[in-house]
């Protein structure tokens, strides 16, 4: 099993250096908001799980960034995160793991669960 602290440069080596990273200066944080992270530990996870492979997933990251910049994203790193959501939501929609509208009312349900908790406190999904 693969360990989840890795770093986006351990998975950038596991895909055999064809993962495309964010810039970043020495001392920024990797993530900007937390619905960044929690989308990193997605992937992680489903890694994990045997879902897909490291290549698996560079290829669907490396291919939607493509597509953005085909459309005339600037490219400056801002979208990354936007990118990775993206190539993961496109992973899950291929492998047959959920459909187009159960991730838009699950997306919708985050949305709800945010809006009604107290700040500081844990999002969590009504049943």
């Amino acid at each position: 099993m693969m360990p989840s602290h890795l770093t986006l440069e351990d998975i950038a080596r596991l895909c055999g250096d064809a993962l495309p990273l964010p810039p970043m200066a020495g001392d920024t944080a990797v993530f900007a908001q937390p619905w960044q992270a929690l989308a990193f530990a997605m992937t992680l996870q489903l890694h994990e799980c045997g879902v897909f492979t490291w290549p698996e997933w560079a290829g669907a990251l490396s291919q939607e960034i493509r597509h953005a910049q085909a459309a005339g994203d600037v490219d400056n790193g801002l979208n990354y995160y936007t990118h990775w959501l993206n190539a993961l939501e496109s992973l899950v929609l291929a492998k047959q793991l959920g459909t187009a509208d159960q991730i838009h009312e699950l997306e919708h349900a985050w949305e709800d669960a945010a809006a009604r908790t107290p700040h500081g406190l844990p999002i969590v999904l009504a049943n």
